[in-house]
């Protein structure tokens, strides 16, 4: 058991998590609680990584004593092309937010879309508007069984080409673009995986609004729940269950 001064012996299981600003994150911080509450040797460190040396960091996780880390959502694509081994849903999507050490080697695999699409049901959820088709969108459309999912994009023939490349026969698309005048008022949720500097065409929000950005990270969707009076969740938001998705990642 880690003991009350929080010191790592030679048994502690160590994980990073890696971000441009991971010590503003209390990503960390809940962890590491968490394990302690549990008995659990283990400690989450945070990793402030500068874009130009992600690569050198993950690749030397390799011969490490790092067993494995927490990707934040700026750098979830890049690290894909470090990893010497991904998920199929991780490999499909084109991002991995999660990896583990195992010998020499690096597996990859998404852990925090799964940990929305399990919120979303917990608060009974069933239509949702997906604005964007990055790699968010596509690992969430993945695991979208069960939502009315309608697709909204700025560029209709890419929106037709991600719903062709991820097989989804009929699906209802939609154009969302400045100038526009857009109502999600009909929909229990707006999940936006876009990168729209502004969504002032939305004239009116769900009721519940998610996106994948940290507080570092500029939100349109967070703007404009503001000034629509509605509610936004965030990643730093959904910390507790994240946090716990992963600790049950590690015990498994």
């Amino acid at each position: 058991m880690m003991n009350n001064d929080n010191q790592i012996s030679k048994e502690t299981k160590l994980f990073g998590y890696i971000g441009e600003h991971a010590g503003v994150s209390r990503f960390s911080a809940i962890s590491n609680k968490l394990y302690k509450a549990d008995g659990f040797d283990a400690m989450m460190i945070p990793m402030n990584i500068r874009e130009d040396d992600l690569y050198f960091t993950v690749a030397n996780m390799k011969k490490s004593h790092v067993n494995g880390a927490v990707i934040s959502s700026e750098y979830v694509s890049d690290v894909l092309e470090i990893v010497d081994e991904a998920s199929g849903i991780a490999k499909r999507s084109g991002m991995c937010d999660i990896i583990f050490r195992k010998g020499e080697t690096l597996e990859g695999d998404i852990f925090s879309i799964r940990v929305l699409t399990e919120i979303l049901k917990d608060m009974r959820i069933r239509r949702i508007a997906l604005i964007g088709i990055n790699h968010y969108a596509k690992a969430f459309s993945f695991l979208s069984c069960g939502f009315e999912v309608s697709y909204f994009n700025d560029n209709l023939e890419e929106l037709m080409a991600f719903t062709q490349e991820l097989e989804l026969n009929n699906a209802d698309i939609n154009r969302i673009a400045d100038g526009m005048s857009v109502d999600f008022s009909s929909y229990d949720a707006v999940l936006d995986f876009s990168d729209l500097q502004s969504l002032t065409m939305v004239e009116k929000l769900a009721e519940f609004n998610f996106d994948m950005k940290n507080t570092k990270q500029f939100s349109p969707l967070k703007q404009r729940a503001i000034e629509l009076d509605k509610k936004y969740i965030s990643y730093d938001d959904m910390l507790e269950e994240l946090t716990q998705a992963v600790y049950n990642k590690i015990k498994s």
